[in-house]
């Protein structure tokens, strides 16, 4: 009976010594962390319509232009490239678009509209692996300018499902249907 005991007092030690490490171990918070953006925005609202997820990037100082070259394809945002996902069919920035789940990439223009990517491929790194052969639309993101900087790269859908990613002083828009 001792024996008994012992055994099972040594196996509740050595699990909870082993929860603990392993709780010690969590990361540390990431630089870049994920976010998501939907429309409608309000979580009482399951029925969604679009749904994007990204990494959120600061400049803690440093050049836009460094973070997102101009000209050159970008993956809208930090980490993964950004996953958006359409629930139903949609007219994206004028052209149709099939319900299905896609990679968002964009080529940052800093004199002009940006090119908003949807691209077949799916949890890709970065845009190291993008193939302009995998681009279901590519279309022109509206830019405009804010007063305000906008420190941590940003993604929202507004009232009408536009959706709008801000990053410095620039937005850059694409209209939903």
């Amino acid at each position: 009976m001792k024996n008994s005991i012992s055994t099972i007092a040594l196996c509740v030690i050595t699990l909870i010594s082993s929860l603990q490490l392993t709780a010690q171990k969590f990361k540390s918070l990431d630089k870049s962390p994920m976010d998501v953006a939907a429309f409608p925005n309000s979580y009482k609202i399951s029925d969604k319509i679009v749904k994007v997820i990204y990494s959120r990037p600061q400049l803690n100082g440093r050049d836009l232009m460094k973070l997102a070259p101009p000209e050159k394809i970008w993956r809208t945002g930090a980490n993964e490239a950004a996953e958006i996902t359409f629930y139903k069919d949609v007219i994206f920035g004028g052209k149709a678009l099939k319900a299905g789940t896609y990679s968002l990439f964009t080529i940052p223009s800093y004199d002009g509209d940006w090119t908003v990517i949807i691209n077949k491929a799916r949890n890709v790194w970065g845009s190291y692996y993008y193939k302009q052969d995998q681009d279901i639309v590519r279309i022109s993101g509206k830019t405009s300018k804010t007063e305000k900087n906008i420190e941590a790269f940003s993604m929202m859908f507004d009232k009408d499902m536009t959706l709008k990613m801000g990053w410095g002083k620039t937005v850059v828009s694409v209209s939903i249907e």
